[in-house]
């Protein structure tokens, strides 16, 4: 690919339902929504964004509350993250997109197709259990003791750098954003009402047991996918990006595979 097909294309802020959202659109071609994981700034999809953008025109929407997007008043749920994104996808003029999340968003990933499933073509959803039934109990008790002050320092410190909220907030914010870590989410008998083929990909020492993560294969539409990084954790797209980001590219693929022979 060339480096003008993986360049950054636009580097803006829009309103999405009243939240002064950042992103960003790397590359060319059909769109791709990329969904960050919880306080993981665009900064961090590090070989991600060459990888997708070579082959899809990619957006990547900062959330509330991280990267260079504000806070705002009021508590912040992965529903009301679902709806902040459908309010971004409508605002630029997205009416049908792939969608993929990693972790948390996964989870909002997930929302927005059952929300709005004339928004989303194929859906791909990494790292991420359907409700805290499939977290393994290592990773439960990690996230019910996580503070501000024990939380992983570097996401602190890209905080501090990027958040226009001020270092000082990132206490606030964090009592945001972890309860939602251990919310209800979705039970696996509603995963039926999704339309769009997906694709669940997990590493096989992650937050999700492969047996829920098959579960929630059984339960989704026809034409979805499990996948199972060997040697990864929950960090699988920054552990093995190059062999993550090819099934995610195949199972995407597919898609246009399906569409060349039905025309």
């Amino acid at each position: 690919m060339t480096q003008e097909l993986n360049a950054v294309v636009v580097k803006d802020r829009i309103d999405a339902g009243g939240l002064d959202t950042y992103y960003e659109i790397h590359g060319a071609g059909e769109p791709l929504l990329y969904l960050h994981g919880g306080f993981n700034p665009i900064e961090m999809l590090g070989e991600i964004i060459p990888a997708l953008a070579g082959q899809y025109r990619l957006y990547l929407p900062e959330r509330q509350g991280q990267g260079r997007t504000p806070d705002r008043d009021g508590p912040l749920t992965f529903a009301s993250m679902a709806q902040d994104t459908i309010a971004f996808l409508e605002a630029v003029g997205l009416t049908g997109t792939h969608l993929a999340g990693f972790s948390d968003g996964a989870m909002v990933a997930l929302l927005v197709a059952l929300e709005r499933p004339d928004l989303v073509r194929r859906l791909v959803l990494i790292g991420q259990y359907a409700n805290p039934d499939g977290c393994p109990p290592f990773y439960r008790e990690l996230m019910e003791k996580f503070t501000p002050e024990t939380f992983p320092p570097m996401f602190r410190q890209m905080y501090d750098t990027l958040s226009p909220d001020g270092p000082e907030h990132f206490p606030v914010f964090f009592a945001k954003l972890q309860p939602n870590w251990l919310s209800p989410g979705v039970p696996l008998s509603r995963l039926g009402d999704v339309q769009s083929p997906t694709l669940v990909l997990i590493g096989d020492d992650d937050c999700v047991t492969p047996e829920h993560a098959a579960a929630m294969v059984r339960a989704l539409p026809a034409g979805s996918q499990l996948g199972v990084v060997p040697g990864t954790s929950h960090g699988l797209p920054f552990e093995k990006p190059a062999l993550v980001n090819r099934l995610v590219l195949d199972f995407l693929g597919d898609q246009q595979a399906v569409k060349m022979i039905q025309h």
